[in-house]
């Protein structure tokens, strides 16, 4: 294939208008990463589960717990995955109100949702207040991560289109590891939860104001007939006057996806079948590494390692703070290296690690005891290894192509099967992971790894490379250049190397 990123740069500078818009837009991420990293937290407080779930307070204080089998209540399981349904099902009416409003206006709802249910689930004194809120916060998290990874691919310029989307994914890191900071010091008896609920309005308020600044992106503009507020709002995100060939680019591309009525029945055609397997098929391996079962209760897993309850949250802050310093370096490698190399790394990576890790808890940690501190502490290094692996590999890329595999007449439509699948197959692990643990013990961890080798073994074979190729090209640039996707699309004489 040519080098098309080089054939295809536009004029752009980086400005600080630029630069706040992809803070605003990404910023919704840290709301989907903060409730992550309270939910366990506030949980497994006694205050809180007394006033909600008295049933299984009682199961907790009368039952002897052993180390595989903790904290497994399917009440507190269905209240914890609430979130995720309810996203699922609002990223299709998002899918909508992005083609028709817009991806700004969206944004905005996504934000008053936000504020709203963290409001709901800060006051609430009742189960069914709490669990409403809960189920606002959910379709926040379905309308934003539906708008925010469109949005900044859209407004990207092509050479940096990569690292711009990545951000949305680094947001989610840092809401994780600041809700895991939350956590360590605001669950105070006997109100403390409510802090940790009621402190994501702060952020869902910037993210409201921000929505008021930002503009619409050019793409979006122009695929709704608004050419001249479309060009208007390029120049203004290159930086630049001379924008007429991206902008002759984007009216192209728009033209396409006029001349497509039902992109829904497109996406189940032929040449539909593709993007669609592959973006519903990575939202699923992203779950089966296993890091949102990690991630979710990663306390209850070092707990069952032998650490006390204070170290176990220190750990996971040390997680955390992994985390997030790989998603920046994943920012300056991403639009260098491509997605496939780093996809196929971190399997190997993930791979090591969570066999790691089952090798050393089948062999040294019984059902009671714990394991020896050398080998506790060699278990977190892992776990670090594990996460550094996902979080610049399968965390990000999981928003990230989507939203550039799809043609531009699908892409909308094809994005809200990423963002469902993925909130379904979330609200699958977070449902599951505690009785699988207590039913497969250390074992849960080859089950982990065997889903690993299929991901390697997929990207190796099935996943093209997306980096560099501009939205308009995909067809004929990737699809059609496929080993295994070309005979799903029909030769129509164009050449890549001609385009």
């Amino acid at each position: 294939m040519p080098n098309l990123q080089e054939n295809n740069v536009f004029k752009s500078k980086i400005t600080n208008y630029m630069l706040s818009c992809w803070i605003f837009a990404a910023l919704t991420g840290l709301m989907f990463g903060y409730d992550t990293g309270i939910i366990a937290g506030v949980t497994g407080t006694d205050d809180f589960l007394s006033k909600f779930f008295p049933d299984s307070y009682k199961k907790r204080v009368d039952e002897l717990e052993t180390n595989y089998c903790r904290d497994d209540d399917k009440f507190v399981g269905h209240f914890k995955s609430s979130i995720y349904l309810a996203a699922a099902v609002a990223s299709f009416v998002a899918a909508k109100a992005c083609s028709s409003l817009g991806r700004r206006p969206t944004l905005m709802m996504a934000s008053v949702f936000f504020v709203s249910g963290s409001l709901f689930g800060a006051v609430a004194q009742t189960y069914p207040l709490l669990l409403f809120g809960r189920i606002l916060y959910g379709i926040g998290i379905g309308f934003a991560t539906q708008a925010a990874p469109l949005f900044l691919t859209e407004i990207a310029p092509l050479e940096h289109r990569g690292a711009v989307n990545i951000l949305f994914q680094l947001f989610v890191t840092i809401g994780i590891f600041v809700g895991n900071l939350v956590n360590y010091g605001a669950l105070i008896h006997p109100s403390g939860w409510r802090t940790s609920v009621g402190l994501a309005a702060v952020p869902g308020l910037v993210i409201l104001v921000g929505s008021f600044i930002i503009t619409e992106s050019p793409l979006s503009l122009v695929e709704r007939g608004k050419e001249t507020e479309g060009k208007g709002a390029l120049r203004k995100y290159r930086g630049v006057e001379e924008v007429d060939a991206e902008y002759e680019q984007l009216v192209t591309a728009c033209e396409q996806v006029r001349r497509v009525k039902h992109p829904y029945l497109k996406l189940v055609g032929r040449s539909g079948i593709p993007p669609l397997f592959i973006t519903i098929i990575i939202q699923v391996f992203q779950q089966y590494t296993g890091i949102n079962a990690i991630m979710f209760y990663t306390s209850v897993l070092l707990q069952t390692m032998g650490f006390q309850s204070d170290m176990s949250l220190l750990s996971s802050l040390v997680i955390g703070l992994v985390n997030v310093c790989s998603n920046f370096m994943l920012i300056y490698v991403v639009d260098r290296v491509g997605r496939r190399k780093l996809l196929l790394v971190a399997c190997v990576q993930m791979f090591i690690s969570q066999v790691a890790i089952g090798v050393i808890l089948t062999s040294h940690l019984l059902e009671t005891g714990t394991l020896d501190k050398s080998l506790a502490a060699a278990v977190v290094v892992l776990v670090c290894t594990f996460v550094m692996a996902f979080a610049w590999s399968w965390g990000p890329m999981g928003w990230l192509i989507p939203t550039e595999i799809f043609p531009i007449e699908t892409r909308t439509a094809g994005y809200s099967f990423a963002v469902s699948s993925n909130m379904l197959f979330t609200y699958v692990i977070s449902q599951t992971f505690l009785s699988m643990m207590c039913s497969f013990k250390s074992l849960i961890f080859f089950f982990f790894s065997g889903w690993i080798l299929v991901m390697g073994i997929f990207t190796a074979f099935l996943l093209p490379e997306t980096k560099g190729v501009p939205v308009d090209l995909m067809g004929v640039c990737v699809w059609r250049q496929h080993p295994v996707w070309k005979r799903f699309f029909e030769d129509d004489g164009k050449s890549c190397e001609t385009t």
